[in-house]
């Protein structure tokens, strides 16, 4: 069976830096696992890699999507296992990086087979949003499915209509419906996580990283995506992290700092949901800091790879794969 390996974290953890190292002592191709990196024209507040690090190192599942139209867990799950398998072909390895955790989920255990979206309750789950506000939407879910209520941020109203709309359509747990038969993951998955300990540290990174994105232009890229006049606040990818609080500044709902405020602490809130998330997950192996000596330590400890004609290029970058000079 072919390997692949996972780097989760939350959000400023580091992930991104981390795959690049790994990727220029091991021959593996990075997937994106990250539910705003597949819109086009969103990088600076995605933090996509640049074309330079494209060309290095390749990359998978950015840049796939028009940000008017949406993307789910298990159309990433279908394009996934499509390129993991052209990677695993090449006799490469499969890296995917990224912090949507419900999309490493969906990977991993598959899908349940889920209604289609029905507008009429979509609509009448937005009007209670909208006279009650998202909270009591929360306490509704928890009173029809506690499981997914405890997963699902109270202020995640994306999340909160899907999961309340599949109990009204199908009158069953959408909790429930994720623990039948799945198709299992044709691979030999190696899981790593980064898990800071230091969440002050993290906390300043964050805040720096937005300030950072500030001063590249991030208002800019955000006011293209504003002014095409075919993209709301309501589409997933105008509700990423960063983006929906730009977009409000832009539209002068909210002052400059306000914005900042309100994206770092919405992006320190993403972060927390997604150690949460990692804490309750099995089988995966934790570093505290993005440092390449831990993260091959474990790769190697875990055997994964030990049977992988691949494993010795673990000191240095495998022969022919991209980043290696000649002569080293």
């Amino acid at each position: 069976m072919s390997v692949a390996v996972s780097l989760m974290g939350p959000t400023a953890a580091g992930k991104s830096d981390l795959a690049l190292e790994l990727a220029r002592r091991l021959p593996f191709e990075i997937i994106s696992v990250d539910s705003a990196q597949v819109y086009r024209g969103m990088d600076i507040g995605t933090s996509k890699p640049d074309q330079h690090i494209r060309d290095e190192i390749p990359h998978h599942l950015i840049d796939i999507r028009d940000p008017a139209n949406r993307y789910s867990a298990a159309e990433f799950r279908q394009d996934a296992l499509k390129v993991m398998e052209q990677i695993s072909r090449r006799g490469r390895i499969p890296l995917l990086v990224g912090g949507t955790m419900l999309y490493f989920k969906a990977l991993k255990e598959g899908l349940a087979g889920m209604p289609s979206a029905n507008p009429r309750v979509r609509q009448k789950i937005l009007d209670m949003a909208s006279e009650q506000g998202w909270p009591a939407v929360h306490a509704r879910l928890a009173t029809v499915d506690p499981a997914a209520a405890a997963r699902i941020h109270p202020n995640d109203p994306q999340r909160l209509q899907r999961a309340l709309e599949i109990y009204e359509v199908t009158g069953q747990p959408m909790s429930e419906m994720h623990t039948g038969e799945h198709e299992p993951l044709p691979y030999r998955l190696c899981e790593l996580a980064i898990m800071p300990e230091d969440r002050a540290e993290l906390h300043r990174r964050i805040s720096e990283r937005f300030a950072a994105m500030i001063d590249a232009g991030f208002i800019d890229e955000v006011r293209r995506l504003h002014d095409r006049g075919d993209l709301d606040e309501e589409l997933p990818a105008i509700r990423a992290v960063g983006y929906r609080q730009a977009w409000q500044f832009l539209e002068n709902r909210i002052t400059s700092q306000t914005m900042i405020e309100k994206a770092v602490v919405a992006t320190r809130r993403l972060a927390k949901h997604q150690m949460t998330w990692l804490r309750s997950w099995n089988n995966v192996k934790k570093i505290d800091e993005p440092h390449i000596e831990q993260a091959l330590k474990v790769l190697e400890s875990t055997s994964i790879l030990e049977n992988n004609q691949l494993w010795p290029g673990i000191c240095r970058p495998a022969p022919g794969f991209p980043g290696q000079e000649k002569g080293e």
